[in-house]
């Protein structure tokens, strides 16, 4: 118990605290929901793919235990399949809110919350599973909702339209050329990557800080819909990560790790994706404050 309210309060806390912060500012109008949605856009548009960047380029794929992905991959086929049907048949939700609940079902906050804490804990070397997740969700994960969802929100657009307004996306651009660069051996510039740690090293905090503020907007009452996706993401999708890495053998930190970062809340992407494309958020937010509270103690007992 002693270890368990020590990393709670040493590691946890101290990195949730800024979404904290960020809620009571919004609540008590010292910050507006306006001044908030400009820093998201900032934190989204300009402080994230210089976080990402850098992480992809410099990977190194052969430490990686890629059974251990494949499975954590699995699973969030498996549990974003099933989140979608509950949502779009079983509690009547319109299809791109039911895309994105399901989102918010399977997609940690790996790269703003998991990744930093797991690195407060472990330590660079120790955290290379949470590393290896971040990068999948950052590379594949996330780009397949930013492309998916920009294709359901507008049907009415061509591809070449679709794929003209895609490849300006910063966040998508960031990502094909760290996957290009690292696969082609091409290590970045030193002033480049200082210039790029520079920067990305506020996106964590500030998307944090400015998802405070914006959530502080909608009301906290859970209604069946927050209480199944929020069951989903809290119990079903780690216990299923959990069962599922008993399969084939690995060392232990990587189960153990890989658990941890299932473990964590809803990603705050989908709820940036519902702002950005105009989807009602008023579900998708709540499922972002019940378990970015509720995971403080799952994520300190499995630290």
């Amino acid at each position: 118990m002693p270890a368990m309210l020590n990393v709670l309060t040493h590691d946890i806390l101290p990195v949730f605290a800024m979404m904290a912060l960020g809620f009571v500012l919004g609540r008590g109008n010292v910050v507006s929901g306006a001044d908030a949605s400009v820093l998201n856009r900032v934190a989204f548009l300009m402080l994230q793919p210089a976080l990402l960047f850098p992480l992809i380029n410099k990977l190194d794929w052969h430490a990686f235990q890629f059974d251990a992905i494949a499975l954590y991959a699995g699973c969030q086929a498996v549990v974003f399949a099933l989140a979608y049907l509950i949502c779009r048949y079983g509690l009547r939700r319109d299809r791109l809110e039911a895309w994105l609940l399901a989102m918010a079902a399977i997609f940690v906050n790996t790269l703003l919350y998991i990744w930093p804490i797991s690195y407060l804990i472990y330590g660079e070397v120790a955290a290379l599973p949470i590393t290896a997740i971040v990068a999948w969700d950052a590379s594949v994960t996330f780009a397949f909702f930013i492309i998916t969802t920009d294709l359901m929100a507008n049907p009415e657009a061509s591809i070449r339209q679709s794929l003209i307004r895609m490849t300006r996306n910063p966040v998508l651009i960031a990502i094909i050329l760290g996957v290009i660069t690292n696969l082609a051996g091409l290590a970045a510039p030193v002033p480049i990557l200082t210039g790029l740690d520079f920067a990305g090293a506020a996106a964590a905090p500030l998307t944090l800080f400015a998802l405070g503020v914006i959530l502080s907007r909608h009301p906290l009452t859970p209604n069946a819909t927050v209480v199944v996706v929020s069951l989903m993401k809290l119990l079903m999708f780690p216990a299923m990560v959990y069962a599922a890495l008993h399969l084939g053998e690995r060392p232990m930190e990587w189960n153990t790790l890989i658990v941890l970062c299932a473990a964590g809340p809803a990603g705050a992407m989908s709820f940036a994706l519902a702002m950005l494309h105009g989807v009602r958020t008023d579900v998708i937010a709540p499922v972002i404050i019940w378990t970015s509270t509720l995971s403080l103690i799952s994520l300190a007992w499995l630290a």
